[in-house]
């Protein structure tokens, strides 16, 4: 029988579950985590006909997706190659949705980018990948190959030497017992749950060049957590004043090289440079900025795309530098849950401050009629399910990348990363990591386009675990260009391949890299994958 709080989850766009108590399951893969590299690994499983349970902590799937509300980061080349099928697939399918449904001014807009935005060729809102991936996964839940359990989290994990047997979840008071388990937490919890060899934040002694000179386990890049705003003018939506307003309006970051100055200021730290840039933000339709424009950087909607009478304003995705939280980490200590809730005020104060106190090129200053669009993401309060990790514990794998592999600075005029002869994938972005919760500042610098090598996803000793997100095989600086969308996605679907692989022809991840490797490619290729770089990238 459906009680009133499944179809509350029904509404709010989540799969439903029914709920289960002292239950257990079992299945041939389990996906512990629902985000991008974890829905990825769950279809390509379920496409090869293996049974797959996928959890998620919160009651949305497709991470930085939707309930981090992360518009795609990507590269230049994203609308033809580097990335897999299906991920362009998706992108494309996204596009459909909005031809579909909503009442664009120019339907036959081949590369449709609805917010038009400064950052990707592709910002949209969360709600319609959440809707995409849905309808995916539908058929699959609908045969019962695939049982999706939301809103739990693994809380324990029963391990017979090198394998783990099972995964408790919460909420549910059940286990999930399977033939291989795939890590797609968004901070590589089952590798600490079940003792698996893993690092986290920045290692000493790694040699790579721009290694951070604060080694340490806590030294972290900075979370964040989202939020989305609408404009609407003329209106006064001002919310009350964060409690923690005052604090958060005269921080000033204590990093090295030093902020320019307050965190909740249009000047900033230049990513590349380290020297300060201003910037400007009026969500004003056709405002022309001295500066550039804040509004349009994440912009999810606008308005200019849609019949006149759609929109009044846009909508705008706050993932900033004046929202990361360098305070503490969100996972891994005694506090994390305290910094969770500070990083929330953290975002609150500063939309706040943009309502009220942010100046404005034309003397005055706030815009009232900025509203928070929680709406659109699934929550009451206005921010994202679940906050932004740009870092995650990472398996002790057979491989592991550095700088050294990937790094155009550190390859030293070689115009090509590291050719990994057990490639499963392929990506392309900068190194990028923002200021860090052990005081650096940002380091950002350039990267070749690089290769995903099968060895960065398998431990060192365990034999059904596999990584399906940030938490493969590479440093504190690689992980700054491994960690977005195509390239998780990719991770997810090469480690739902080889689990599924494995388990059809009874060998282990370690014995696919050693003894069946060209096999393994040859599939992963059939599948859609892209394993190299052609040269006239280069």
């Amino acid at each position: 029988m459906l009680t009133r709080r499944d179809f509350i989850q029904l509404s709010s766009g989540g799969l439903l579950t029914l709920p289960h108590f002292n239950r257990e399951w079992e299945t041939d893969i389990a996906i512990i985590g629902g985000g991008t590299g974890g829905c990825a690994a769950a279809l390509a499983a379920l496409r090869m006909n293996k049974r797959v349970i996928l959890t998620e902590e919160t009651d949305w799937i497709g991470g930085q997706f939707t309930q981090q509300g992360v518009p795609p980061d990507e590269h230049q080349w994203i609308e033809s190659q580097g990335a897999t099928d299906s991920y362009l697939k998706f992108r494309n399918q996204i596009r459909d949705y909005y031809r579909r449904f909503y009442p664009l001014t120019n339907r036959n807009a081949e590369l449709l980018n609805p917010g038009t935005c400064g950052v990707s060729r592709l910002c949209h809102e969360p709600r319609v990948a959440l809707s995409v991936l849905n309808d995916w996964m539908a058929p699959y839940l609908s045969s019962g190959q695939l049982k999706i359990f939301l809103n739990v989290r693994p809380t324990s994990a029963e391990v017979n030497g090198d394998r783990i047997r099972s995964v408790q979840i919460s909420s549910m008071q059940g286990v999930i017992r399977a033939k291989y388990f795939i890590d797609a937490t968004e901070d590589g919890l089952l590798l600490e749950l079940s003792q698996t060899e893993y690092i986290s934040g920045a290692e000493p002694d790694t040699g790579e060049l721009h290694a951070s000179t604060r080694p340490g386990p806590d030294n972290m890049q900075a979370p964040t957590w989202c939020f989305a705003m609408d404009y609407d003018p003329g209106a006064d939506h001002t919310i009350d004043r964060p409690e923690s307003y005052d604090y958060w309006r005269d921080y000033v970051p204590p990093i090295d090289p030093p902020w320019p100055g307050k965190l909740f200021s249009l000047t900033y730290t230049h990513p590349y440079t380290l020297e300060p840039t201003t910037a400007s933000f009026d969500p004003r339709l056709g405002a022309e900025t001295e500066n550039f424009n804040l509004w349009v950087y994440r912009r999810l909607i606008d308005p200019g795309l849609f019949t006149s009478e759609t929109y009044r304003g846009g909508i705008s995705l706050v993932n900033w530098p004046q929202n990361d939280y360098i305070n503490g980490n969100l996972f891994g200590n005694a506090e994390s849950e305290f910094h969770r809730q500070a990083a929330r005020d953290l975002s609150l104060s500063f939309f706040y401050w943009l309502q009220t106190e942010v100046p404005r090129e034309d003397g005055e200053q706030g815009w009232p009629g900025l509203r928070l669009r929680g709406d659109l993401l699934g929550t009451a309060d206005g921010l994202a399910k679940a906050p932004y990790l740009r870092e995650s514990r990472r398996i002790h794998s057979e491989f592991i990348v550095t700088e050294h592999h990937i790094g155009e600075e550190a390859r030293a005029g070689n115009p090509r990363a590291e050719q990994f002869n057990d490639s499963v994938g392929v990506g392309s972005y900068r190194i990028d990591l923002h200021p860090s919760t052990g005081g650096d500042n940002y380091i950002d610098v350039p990267s070749l386009p690089f290769e995903i090598p099968l060895g960065s996803l398998i431990p060192i000793r365990m034999d059904n675990l596999l990584p399906a997100a940030k938490n493969i095989g590479v440093t504190h600086i690689t992980g700054g260009c491994y960690r977005l969308h195509p390239v998780e996605w990719n991770i997810g679907e090469s480690a739902g391949i080889l689990a599924a692989w494995c388990i059809a022809k009874s060998v282990s991840p370690r014995s696919v890299r050693a003894n069946h490797l060209q096999d393994f490619q040859d599939d992963l290729v059939a599948q859609g994958i892209q394993l190299r770089w052609p040269e006239s990238i280069y």
